[in-house]
């Protein structure tokens, strides 16, 4: 049923070069769940379209099943390098296997790693007191154990 279901929606994200596949489980008893993302964005006739590009497909005399369609949260953990892409310019918070949290402004994003910029506080190189300075990181796709976009309001 699985890969029954990944070639439908292969060929839905073909006409709709847009959107992407973030998650596909199917269970023993053939409960569908499809998590999609955008480089625009998901929108509700987005979930729609991908639902009916499988189920329009899918005959239940033959094999009955349940289908959830639903976007990416904006909490949760990015998982494809497009998603990444589509969110530069917002804040993230990186963890990564080896180092402490990171946090900053995505400004790059490549199929490689990404770009983290990060301003703070240090002490003058000469005298007293503090400066701000703008700092930068890069990390690779690989290094990255956990990825989340911070919300501001």
């Amino acid at each position: 049923m699985r890969k029954v279901v990944q070639e439908l929606l292969d060929k839905g994200f073909e006409e709709r070069e847009d959107l992407f596949l973030i998650d596909l489980s199917v269970s023993t008893a053939n409960h569908i769940k499809v998590i999609i993302d955008g480089d625009n964005g998901v929108t509700v006739d987005d979930c729609i379209f991908v639902s009916r590009s499988i189920e329009s497909n899918l005959d239940r005399e033959e094999e009955d099943f349940s289908l959830e369609v639903a976007s990416a949260g904006a909490t949760e953990p990015m998982t494809n390098i497009r998603q990444y892409k589509k969110n530069i310019g917002r804040t993230l918070e990186v963890r990564t296997n080896n180092q402490p949290k990171a946090e900053g402004k995505l400004v790059e994003a490549n199929d490689e790693e990404i770009t983290l910029s990060w301003k703070t506080r240090e002490p003058k190189p000469v005298g007293k007191g503090k400066i701000t300075v703008e700092k930068q990181a890069k990390f690779a796709y690989n290094e990255i154990a956990e990825a989340k976009v911070i919300i501001k309001f």
